[in-house]
Parts: C-alpha cells; sequence; structure tokens
C-alpha cells in the first residue's frame, strides 16, 4: 500500500504516549499556578515550583524531552527500556501530584 510505511512510522509508541501524558500533566500543573508557556521543555523545568518534584526526577523527563525531539525531528526511535520505565513511573508521579491541587480559587 503506498505511503503504508510511513504512516506507520507515525503510529503512537509508549514512550510517546507516556511523554505525551508527562507533558500534559506538567503543562497543567502549571496552568494551575497562572502561567503558560509555548516551550515544551519549559514546562518540566517548572515542576520543581509548581509541585515540588525533585530535579532528578524533572531531570529524567528533559532527557525523555530530548529524545522525543530525536524522534520527532530526525527518525531516530532508539527507545531506553529503563527511560521508558522511568517516565512511566514519574508520569503516574505527576498524575497523583496534578490531581492533589486544590481547586482554583482556594
Amino acid at each position: 500500500m503506498p505511503g503504508s510505511s510511513k504512516a506507520c512510522s507515525r503510529l503512537p509508541t509508549p514512550s510517546s504516549l507516556a511523554y505525551g501524558a508527562a507533558h500534559a500533566l506538567s503543562l497543567a500543573a502549571l496552568r494551575w499556578h497562572g502561567y503558560r508557556s509555548e516551550s515544551r521543555y519549559i514546562v518540566f523545568q517548572c515542576l520543581q515550583h509548581t509541585i515540588g518534584l525533585p530535579n532528578a526526577k524533572w531531570r529524567v523527563l528533559d532527557k525523555c524531552h530530548s529524545a522525543r525531539n530525536l524522534a520527532e525531528y530526525e527518525g531516530h526511535m532508539d527507545v531506553n527500556p529503563q527511560l521508558l520505565k522511568e517516565l512511566i513511573a514519574i508520569t503516574r508521579e505527576l498524575q497523583s501530584l496534578v490531581r492533589d491541587l486544590p481547586p482554583i480559587g482556594n
């Protein structure tokens, strides 16, 4: 089928889905504090301030951001299983921390 290999290369992967969730949750935490960012990496760097995430953990997310850029812009899709495991664990933690933010205005 013409173009099918190109379409298949754009299917979501576990790492792209976990990265997308981590970014969305990080952006939610930033917006909860009344800020916005057009830069994907900034939302990860702000996590220490927005929800108290330790530096070591947002740096893992920053590393995932670099890997995402390599995959997105250069087609380099070498997934490190340990990094993916850490990404999923941190994303679950982000979900819990964002869920525990009080309603806006309280």
